[in-house]
C-alpha cells in the first residue's frame, strides 16, 4: 500500500478521517455480520495503521456487533465507516475518497458467502448512455470525495 494522504469519510460529510501511515491488508469479509452491517454482500475492508486515524470532522458512533468486535457508523447517514477489533481497526473501502488502489487481496468467512456472489459480475452491463440519462435527473446531497471547508455550511451540494 502507499502511504499517500489518505482522507475519507460519509456519505454525508458529518464524519471525515485522514490516514496517517501505511495501511495494511485490503480484504473482503463474507460473514453474516459484514453482510448486515454493510448491507450488502459482504464487507470491503482495509486494515489501519495503529493510532493511524485522525477524526477530522466529526467521529463515529459504535455498535458493539459480538463479544470482540464493533463497528463504527455515521449517526447521521448510517454509512458504514469502522470495524474494531481488540488489538486493531479496519476502515471500510468505500468510505475512502480514492479507493482506486484499495483492491482487496483475500476473501475472508468465504463459506458464509451468497451462492451467486461470484457470478453477479457476468450480468449484463447497462449502457453507459441510459446510466448517464438517470443521473442527469438526480440532484445529490452526498458530500464530495474531498475536504472542503465550505461544504455543507455554505449550501454547496453537488
Amino acid at each position: 500500500m502507499t502511504t499517500a494522504l489518505r482522507t475519507g469519510g460519509c456519505q454525508c460529510g458529518a464524519v471525515r478521517f485522514r490516514i496517517h501511515g501505511e495501511l495494511g491488508r485490503a480484504s473482503i469479509c463474507h460473514c453474516r455480520m459484514c453482510q448486515k452491517a454493510f448491507g450488502g454482500f459482504f464487507g470491503p475492508l482495509v486494515a489501519a495503521p495503529n493510532d493511524g486515524v485522525e477524526w477530522t470532522r466529526g467521529a463515529p458512533r459504535y455498535f458493539q456487533s459480538s463479544v470482540n468486535i464493533s463497528r463504527g457508523f455515521c449517526e447521521k447517514c448510517g454509512t458504514p465507516l469502522t470495524y474494531r477489533y481488540p488489538g486493531g481497526l479496519e476502515l471500510a473501502i468505500g468510505a475512502f475518497d480514492n479507493r482506486d488502489d484499495l483492491a482487496p487481496k483475500i476473501q475472508v468467512n468465504f463459506a458464509s458467502h451468497i451462492p451467486w456472489v461470484t457470478e453477479i459480475f457476468d450480468a449484463p452491463i447497462r449502457d453507459a448512455e441510459e446510466d448517464v440519462s438517470q443521473q442527469e435527473r438526480i440532484i445529490s446531497f452526498q458530500h464530495p470525495d474531498h475536504d472542503t471547508e465550505n461544504w455543507p455550511e455554505k449550501g454547496l451540494h453537488l
